[in-house]
Parts: C-alpha cells; structure tokens; sequence
C-alpha cells in the first residue's frame, strides 16, 4: 500500500500496516518511493500522510477516541 507524503507529493510505501491502523501510534515504519534506487526504511508521522486521491487517513486509524462522539456532534 502507498500513501502520499503532503509536503513532498512523494509516494511512501508502508512497511508496517498494523502500526498505521492502530490509532494509539502515531508513526510507522516506511520508505519513500521515488528514484530509481530503493530507499532506507524510516519512521513516518501519520499526519504528514493522506491517501493519493488526497483524503485524509480514516479517524479510527489516527484518533485513539474515534468511537467516542465529537462534542456538539
């Protein structure tokens, strides 16, 4: 799976899936794809990452209260 890094557009390829879903981690191990060569594996922050389409990573994999209701929502 490739999410998009915001600041750079890069692609980054996500080497530890259940670290990005679980909501109470705030980082994953990845490693940008771009260039030619294969890159270092490093940590990434969740939210400097969306989905290539642009949307926002789901609440549930990034707020450890998503279950709980927003006040006045």
């Amino acid at each position: 799976m490739y999410l998009k890094h915001k600041g750079s557009n890069d692609f980054v390829e996500i080497l530890d899936m259940s670290a990005l879903i679980d909501p109470f981690k705030s980082s994953f191990k990845g490693r940008y794809h771009a260039g030619e060569e294969l890159q270092e594996p490093r940590n990434f922050d969740k939210a400097d990452l969306t989905f290539p389409s642009g949307e926002d990573l789901p609440r549930c994999w990034v707020d450890p209260s998503y279950h709980e209701p927003r006040p006045g929502g």
